[in-house]
This record gives C-alpha cells, structure tokens and sequence, in this order.
C-alpha cells in the first residue's frame, strides 16, 4: 500500500491543482454571466481597476501578515517566499472542501524543515485573527449606529461574547496548553517537541494586521459600488460594516468554498435597498473582482518562482 501511495503522490498535486483550476473557471464563468448586463462608463472601469489593484494589495498584504505568525511560532520559511506561498496556495480555498490552501502552507513550511504541527497551528490562528478582526469592525459598525440591521440585543451579545473569547483565547497562557496537548498526541515518539511549538507573546500585531487586511477589502468593495452609483461620506461605514459582516460569515460557515454564496447573500440582507440601489450588481461584480486579483496574484507569485 505504501508503494502505491509513494508512485501516486507526485501525481495528486496536479490532480488537486487540476480541481481548483476547474471550480474557479466555473465560478468566475458563474459571475461573468451575472455582470454581462451591466453598464459601466470609462470612469467606472478606472474605479474598478483601482478596486482590483486594492485587493490584490490585501491579499499580498494578508500574505505578509501569515509571516508574522510564522515568525510568532519561530518557523524558517522567510518573508517573500511565505508571501509566495500564500499566493499561490491562496485560490485552493474555491477547491471543495475549503481545506487544500492550507494543506499547501503546512507543506510549504514542512518543506524548508518547518514543524508541521506549528505550521498547522499558524493557518489556523489566521482565520482566527481575520474573524475577530471582521467581527470587531462589524460590532463598531453596529453600534454606533452606522449600519442599521435586524439583529436583536441577544445576538449582538453572542457576537460580542464570541469576540471576546476568541482574543482570550489566543493568549499564550491559555493556548500554549492545548497547543502542547495536540503536539504530544501528534509526536508520541518525540514529546519534547511538543514543548518547542509555543507562543511566547500575545499575536497582537497579526491581529491589527488582519483589521488592516480587512479595512483594504472593505475600499475595494466600496469602490465597486462607487463604479456603479454615488456614494456619499455617511454611506462608507455603513459599506465598511456590511462588508465585515457578510465577510465574516463567509469565512466561518463550513461547506462554503471561499464564502461563495454567503457572503452575497448576508450582503444583500444587510444593505439597504433604497440607498444602494445597485447592490446586487455590485456586490457580483465584487466577487469576480476579489477572484481576479487572487488568480493574479498566484499567477504573478508562481511565475517568480518559476524564474528563480
């Protein structure tokens, strides 16, 4: 059986960068055939070209980001090569299964002589962070009365409360525990490196960084909506907060690749109709956008690599 697996392997990494490729042409075919109808002037495509330019911009920056924990967890994959490889593993998340880009991270760490449980650790405390981040510009938003929503007192608490946990959560002095119990599980044959897997400060800077990746993919979907209609100054927190919300829920529910479908939806429900009269023209062609600059920037990352 291990023979077996052994000839195969080489070949399952086309065959997953195969399926990725398929569902991602099938999803921006999707969401060109949404936007067909829209009419846009040249200074809209300007606007949307800026738009694109600012998410491609978030993404290289949330790649960045993923090397500050890195570094948190003391792993040797360096800054470039960290933010190439998020890039390039980036569009895996539109694969079924919303698992493949971060399989792709913690064998690019593993590769270079990183610890595989550290690297596991290190792409699941970013969409932590990212979540936390989403949710506390989202809750800013909502209180101050800046995007109006249907949510009751109840459900914001629960939100707060779930904010409040998770940044608890990530402290070293509750974390470290349980990173040391799934290490010593994970390396029966070695239970001192479970003690080598830990953090040593609060991850308070990849959490700004993660607010920072999230207020850039909040300009890129304002601008899409600015291609399409005025917007006026009281009407950008109002995008800034929508966004963090529907963002949110893409991220966390399970079962949707890269938030496709939640995040359409929880926008729409969020928005106000009679203010952004064009929101579901945008918030699709915000989606292809967001597509584009991630297959750019995977493209751009994979052929630096190529060069090298």
């Amino acid at each position: 059986m291990k023979q077996i697996l052994a000839r195969i392997k080489p070949y399952i990494r086309w065959f997953i960068w195969g399926g990725v490729i398929f569902f991602l042409i099938k999803t921006v075919k999707d969401r060109l055939g949404e936007v067909a109808t829209i009419s846009i002037d040249h200074q809209g495509w300007l606007i949307l070209s800026g738009a694109l330019m600012i998410t491609i911009c978030a993404h290289i920056w949330s790649g960045w980001v993923w090397t500050w924990i890195l570094q948190l967890f003391k792993q040797p994959l360096g800054v470039k090569e960290g933010i190439r490889v998020y890039l390039i593993t980036n569009i895996a998340k539109y694969s079924p299964g919303n698992i493949w880009h971060f399989y792709g991270r913690i064998t690019a760490v593993s590769g270079v002589g990183g610890s595989k449980g550290a690297a596991t650790l290190s792409v699941l405390l970013e969409p932590l962070l990212m979540a936390s981040a989403a949710l506390l510009i989202g809750l800013i938003s909502s209180g101050l009365g800046v995007l109006e929503t249907d949510f009751n007192p109840i459900i914001v608490a629960l939100q707060l409360f779930s904010l409040v946990a998770v940044l608890i959560g990530i402290h070293p002095r509750i974390l470290n525990p349980l990173m040391h119990r799934l290490s010593k599980s994970k390396n029966k044959a070695d239970p001192t490196a479970a003690q080598l897997i830990k953090l040593e400060t609060y991850p308070l800077m990849p959490f700004l960084g993660e607010i920072g990746f999230v207020i850039l993919r909040g300009i890129g979907f304002i601008l899409t909506f600015l291609a399409l209609q005025p917007i006026s100054a009281p009407q950008i927190p109002q995008l800034i907060g929508a966004f963090s919300f529907a963002w949110l829920l893409g991220l966390v529910v399970p079962g949707a690749p890269g938030g496709l479908g939640v995040f359409e939806v929880t926008a729409y429900s969020l928005l106000d109709d009679a203010l952004f009269p064009a929101e579901i023209a945008a918030v699709a062609l915000y989606r292809l956008i967001s597509i584009l600059a991630e297959a750019i920037a995977a493209v751009g990352s994979f052929k630096k690599t190529k060069n090298q």
